[in-house]
């Protein structure tokens, strides 16, 4: 299986971070963020790494090179404008192939590491997607889980919402039809779902949505105590 990381984002509200550095490579517990993900894919057997980029992605290049320094093989997928992640997908599926592959959001972080990945089988599903309790920044969540199905809430029984974590595991053929340009996932996860073809679980491991400096910093210091076998929660 391979695994595709989005970077292509611009980071705004990370902003004055962001204003000279792509978030990917935001240090993180003595790495940049991105590598905490590269480091866990080699450590699942997945290496080969697909890396799209558009805000300062020359840095993300230069400083990651061709991943043999991790174990990894390297491939970029440039934008010169940002697609939004459905269409950096589209345009990365030349490199990505015909199989389903695992998705990984570039600005999250887990304490899961990715094992287990390579034995999702989809069947005629489009995707596999893992979600997490809702954040205090996404308290209504964005997806239903019944019996490891994922439903959309627009169509679904009225029952808990959950958040999307960002980690996938997506069959090429979700993006059947869609055509070149900047357009998002979430209608197409939607859709899969109104035709009973995207399944999922709880990700019950810690995980962050590291889109502001407050929780990027509330992250490094949580690493910081568990590394020093501290306990604290995030």
């Amino acid at each position: 299986m391979k695994a595709m990381i989005l970077a292509a984002g611009r980071g705004t509200r990370m902003a004055p971070l962001t204003d000279h550095c792509p978030k990917p490579l935001l240090p993180l517990a003595g790495k940049p963020l991105i590598v905490h993900h590269i480091e866990k894919l080699v450590a699942a057997g997945i290496t080969d790494i697909v890396i799209n980029h558009a805000w300062l992605g020359a840095q993300i290049e230069t400083t990651l090179g061709d991943g043999s320094r991790y174990g990894a093989r390297l491939q970029y997928s440039p934008e010169p404008q940002a697609l939004e992640t459905g269409g950096g997908i589209l345009q990365a599926l030349p490199l990505l192939g015909s199989e389903p592959f695992f998705l990984v959001n570039g600005d999250v972080w887990t304490g899961w590491d990715y094992q287990g990945v390579s034995d999702i089988q989809l069947g005629d599903d489009l995707g596999w997607l893992w979600l997490v309790q809702n954040p205090d920044h996404n308290p209504s969540g964005d997806f239903i889980l019944q019996q490891s199905r994922v439903l959309n809430p627009a169509t679904a029984v009225d029952a808990p919402r959950l958040t999307f974590s960002g980690l996938s595991v997506l069959h090429p053929q979700l993006l059947a039809g869609c055509e070149p340009g900047a357009f998002p996932l979430a209608p197409l996860l939607r859709r899969a779902m109104d035709h009973q073809r995207m399944a999922g679980a709880l990700l019950e491991q810690p995980w962050v949505d590291v889109g502001t400096p407050q929780r990027l910093q509330q992250l490094e210091q949580y690493l910081q105590h568990q590394q020093q076998g501290q306990g604290l929660s995030l």
